[in-house]
C-alpha cells in the first residue's frame, strides 16, 4: 500500500501523461481510450484510490471534497478534448488546451490543489 503521498504523486504523475494522451490524440484524430470513459472519474487509478481507500486520509472533508470535484471536472473536460479530437475537430481540441480554456484552468487547480496536500502530508 502507497502513503499518502505516494499516491498524491503518482496522481500529479498521470495528469502530465493525459496532457500528452491529449495532445497525441489531437495529432493523430485517434486515442485508445473512449470519451465515456474518459468522462468517468472513477476508472483511472487515482480516482478508484480516491473513492477508496484514499478518501480516509485526507486532512480534512474539505480537502477531500475540493480534490475529487477537481479531479471529476478534469476528467469532464479532458472528455471534451478527446471527443473534439477523435471526431474530426483537432481545432477545436487545440483551443480547448490554450491558456485560459476551462481543461487549463481545472488542470492548474487540480495540481495545485495536489501539490499543497502532498507538502501537508510530508
Amino acid at each position: 500500500m502507497n502513503t499518502f503521498g505516494e499516491q498524491v504523486q503518482a496522481a500529479i504523475g498521470a495528469h502530465g501523461m493525459w496532457k500528452a494522451r491529449l495532445r497525441q490524440a489531437i495529432d493523430t484524430g485517434s486515442s485508445d481510450f473512449k470519451v465515456d470513459v474518459v468522462r468517468q472519474d472513477n476508472q483511472c487509478a487515482f480516482g478508484k484510490w480516491l473513492y477508496g481507500e484514499g478518501k480516509g486520509g485526507f486532512p480534512s472533508m474539505a480537502d477531500y471534497e475540493q480534490a475529487r470535484r477537481l479531479h471529476a471536472e478534469f476528467h469532464g473536460e479532458a472528455a471534451k478534448v478527446l471527443a473534439h479530437a477523435v471526431s474530426g475537430r483537432p481545432k477545436e481540441a487545440h483551443d480547448a488546451m490554450q491558456p485560459g480554456a476551462p481543461f487549463v484552468h481545472v488542470s492548474s487547480a487540480l495540481v495545485g490543489t495536489l501539490m499543497r496536500l502532498q507538502r501537508a502530508a510530508a
